[in-house]
């Protein structure tokens, strides 16, 4: 099986988001941005240009493992079956929160997670405008890293009641049957945020900022570093029904929070879907 260096992979993120996103946040005009899917699905020069950066830097480190992409999957949607197959793949969110870094924002990532026979072994989450990593190998903790070499160590906040807990809830693609339930619920709670980029939402809970995390739509690029983080700081990760969460899932929902008895509590009082 081939070796994998996560220090390695950090710096391939970083020097991509240098070379490729930072020198055109702000700087894009109209011929740069182009909608996928519908009008919040876009992408950017950026994203395309520092996913070819890391796909090269990647297979020229690891030519073994399957490279897959957010921008790669949308030109060949058949990498989604291969992962699921895969023995060894890396994938990559080159520019998490597209919307935020058009729209001038300055709240994105350049994410990466390692998957070794369906299981996810490392994740990292690069925060550009910061310049510093979140990341965590499996059995290993979770980080935070800055580039001068300093780090320490991530544990999750203790979570309180329900009328004090704050969360990030992304409804977007909940069933619209079940919106007006959760948004009813969410009165429960004290906060419920939306950044519309799932790096820093994985990263404001691992660093202790949040006690829970919900998402329903599971794009691998967007889930498999971050539930690794969590899992790694002592967050409780699983869909809806409570089963792992796994790199081959691409629905079910995901609730991540400070510990099982708070995912229990958010799950039959505020996300009863």
């Amino acid at each position: 099986m081939p070796s994998f260096d996560i220090d390695r992979l950090a710096v391939i993120l970083r020097d991509a988001a240098k070379a490729e996103i930072l020198p055109r946040f702000r700087h894009l005009d109209a011929g740069m941005v182009r909608q996928k899917t519908d009008a919040i699905d876009l992408v950017t020069e950026a994203d395309e240009q520092a996913e070819r950066r890391i796909k090269a830097a990647v297979e020229a480190a690891w030519p073994e493992a399957l490279f897959v992409g957010e921008e790669s999957v949308a030109a060949n949607p058949a990498l989604l079956d291969e992962l699921d197959r895969a023995a060894f793949a890396i994938v990559v969110d080159p520019v998490d929160g597209t919307a935020n870094f058009a729209a001038g924002l300055p709240l994105f990532a350049t994410m990466a997670a390692v998957v070794r026979n369906g299981e996810t072994i490392a994740g990292i989450i690069y925060d550009p405008m910061g310049d510093d990593w979140v990341l965590a190998e499996q059995g290993g903790g979770a980080w935070q890293r800055r580039p001068d070499g300093t780090q320490w160590r991530l544990k999750v906040a203790t979570a309180p009641g329900l009328a004090d807990l704050v969360g990030h809830v992304s409804i977007t693609f909940l069933p619209a049957e079940s919106k007006p339930t959760v948004l009813a619920n969410l009165a429960k709670i004290k906060v419920a945020a939306n950044y519309r980029v799932a790096g820093h939402d994985y990263r404001t809970f691992a660093t202790g900022f949040s006690h829970f995390v919900m998402f329903n739509k599971l794009m691998p690029w967007d889930h498999l570093g971050g539930t690794l983080i969590s899992q790694e700081a002592g967050g409780h990760v699983a869909r809806f029904d409570g089963s792992a969460y796994l790199p081959s899932h691409r629905d079910g929902g995901l609730l991540i929070a400070s510990d099982r008895d708070t995912w229990n509590l958010l799950r039959s009082e505020v996300f009863t879907l």
